[in-house]
Order: C-alpha cells, then structure tokens, then sequence
C-alpha cells in the first residue's frame, strides 16, 4: 500500500496538489456537547457568566475552519469561500447538537476544515460552561457527507454513526 503523506524513504511530505484542477468542494460535519440541564438552560437563556455561548462558539468554528492548516500536520491552506456553523440547543437529549458546513473551489477537499470547525465550536463551549459544569462530555464529532475530488462524494448512512 502506498501512502500519500510519506515520500519513498518513509520521511512526511505534504502532498502535491499541483497538478489536481480546482473544483468545487463540499462538506458537513456534526458533533454533540452533552451538558447538564441546567447548564443547557442557562446556555439557552443567556445567563452564562462568560455571556453569549452560541454565538461565541460560532465564531470560533468559523475561526478554526480557516486556520485547520496549522493545527493539522499536512493539511493544505485553502483558500475557503463559506464557512456556517450551526448550533442547536436540544432539551430532550441535554446536548448541543453542532453542525459545519465548508466549500470551496481548490484542489482538495475540505473534510478536516468541517471537522475541525465543529470540535473547536464544541472547546468553545465548553470553556464557556466549565464554570458551572466540569462533566460535560464532546462526542459523536462525524464528517456527515462530502462532494468533489478524486475519491468522489461521500454520503453517511444510517447505521455508520460512529
């Protein structure tokens, strides 16, 4: 098996996208906090003591999206065109349910940029409730689906949910 990220000596190298035409590239992720109840009310009604938990933790995925190249060894800069986050409040399971969604016209794709908007979105919280509650637990962190690029689209079906 030959391996895109090691040279023929075994030595790490970033992998040559210079031949590769830009195309259109999507993808989601998802990813949960679990929280207790009364940490979840205090998120949804705005009593945080650190203020605005979803927006501030919206702005950080979004943050994080564009900065993955430098938190992940061999990840390509891209040049992104969107970046939403998403994050939903969900009483029934004391969680907050986290979405991110990227595109852009490159030469490769934009998985780890998704992932690494809903995990940066979910530290956010975190560090945003941890005066309240220390047992929070981040979890369920998914690529959901993915367009373009050589190893073609990529849909999660039920059943693949980690």
């Amino acid at each position: 098996m030959e391996f895109s990220h090691l040279d023929n000596k075994g030595n790490a190298r970033m992998v040559d996208v210079s031949k590769k035409t830009a195309t259109v590239r999507e993808a989601k992720a998802e990813g949960r906090i679990y929280m207790k109840a009364d940490t979840l009310r205090a998120v949804m009604d705005g009593s945080m003591p650190k203020g605005d938990v979803l927006a501030a933790a919206r702005i950080a995925g979004v943050m994080a999206a564009k900065r993955t190249s430098e938190l992940i060894p061999m990840c390509h800069n891209i040049p992104l065109d969107s970046v939403k986050v998403d994050l939903v409040p969900d009483l029934k399971e004391n969680c907050i349910k986290i979405a991110a969604s990227v595109r852009c016209i490159w030469k490769t794709g934009v998985e780890m940029e998704a992932l690494t908007a809903v995990s940066v979105a979910a530290l956010t919280v975190y560090d945003m409730c941890k005066s309240l509650d220390k047992t929070m637990v981040i979890g369920d962190v998914m690529l959901v689906w993915k367009t373009g690029g050589k190893s073609g689209d990529f849909k999660r079906t039920r059943g693949e949910d980690g």
